[in-house]
């Protein structure tokens, strides 16, 4: 599969196409399952509206795929779920799953360089879109199918075009051959997306305690964002937020063999810590199963030898 395009409600894409949300956004949907498995990191994900309209109108690039209870999906994304207000994305799940509340589990794809194309610009298909496909379909570019819509979008959009390089993203021109997958140019995402993929990493439990209380959680970069404008999930760690604000000021550490290390001057300034003292010296509780998620040690060695306040 060479692209994806997902089905989607034209006033989701009305309301961030009108606040020109450049950033994240949420493809949500009430389904926890994934719109489809065979989607990779920086693929063209496109929006199709649904009826009336029926038009190809935008498109983002897809980072990744979690579910998670309505209420944090609005903490990170915010209006960029495509909502005014909490209450107002409520009200809209509501009319598909019932009666519910903000923990109801729901799917999240997250999608980095987000474009809008005016409405001249958008592409019909209604004559090649059987009704029976609700939620979207792939396409590859070795079949004249897929080949034949992908043109018939870059010459109704111009698509190579439309993401303006104030947005920051490295975006790949689009490829000219099927068969080129390793094209698509991974993302630079921004810091709702690192929240996403590092909550996902590691399973919605903090690193060094294994609480799973996501109202505690928060994701914390090993080296700070400010020094290396870094959002890479392996710069990560989902901590309880009094281990955050402690890994922050390096009074926590974690050492490059995956160790905890707790900073002595915490006793000495508040003569207490001992919750903080049981776990010095002790292997981290919990690790992304990804190889390629899991916190990169040349960083955790910054940290502990740069920051770690060790006496």
């Amino acid at each position: 599969m060479d692209y994806w395009v997902g089905v989607t409600n034209p006033n989701w894409f009305e309301f961030l196409s009108t606040h020109a949300i450049d950033s994240e956004v949420n493809f949500w949907q009430p389904s926890p399952t994934p719109p489809t498995r065979k989607l990779q990191e920086g693929m063209p994900f496109l929006f199709k509206l649904k009826s009336p309209y029926n038009d190809i109108a935008g498109g983002g690039y897809f980072v990744s795929f979690s579910t998670m209870p309505i209420w944090l999906a609005w903490e990170i994304f915010d209006k960029a779920n495509g909502f005014a207000s909490l209450d107002k994305m409520l009200q809209a799940f509501a009319t598909s799953l019932g009666e519910l509340d903000a923990n109801q589990e729901i799917g999240c794809t997250t999608l980095a360089a987000p474009f809008y194309l005016p409405k001249d610009r958008w592409l019909n298909v209604n004559s090649r879109w059987p009704q029976s496909i609700q939620r979207g379909k792939g396409f590859d570019l070795a079949t004249v199918e897929g080949r034949g819509l992908w043109d018939g979008i870059t010459e109704m959009s111009g698509l190579s075009e439309a993401i303006p390089s104030s947005f920051g993203y490295a975006v790949q021109g689009l490829p000219l051959d099927a068969g080129t997958r390793s094209a698509w140019v991974r993302q630079r995402i921004g810091q709702r997306g690192f929240r996403v993929l590092v909550t996902s990493a590691y399973r919605g439990r903090c690193a060094i305690t294994g609480e799973n209380t996501l109202d505690v959680l928060e994701a914390a970069h090993i080296r700070p964002f400010s020094e290396r404008q870094d959002h890479d999930v392996r710069n990560g760690l989902l901590l309880r937020a009094d281990f955050h604000r402690l890994y922050d000021r390096g009074l926590v550490s974690i050492t490059p063999d995956l160790l905890v290390r707790v900073s002595p001057r915490i006793r000495e300034r508040y003569v207490n810590g001992k919750a903080y003292y049981r776990l010095d010296g002790k292997p981290l509780k919990i690790l992304p199963e990804d190889p390629n998620s899991r916190p990169d040690l040349s960083r955790l060695e910054w940290h502990f030898e740069h920051r770690f306040q060790t006496a």
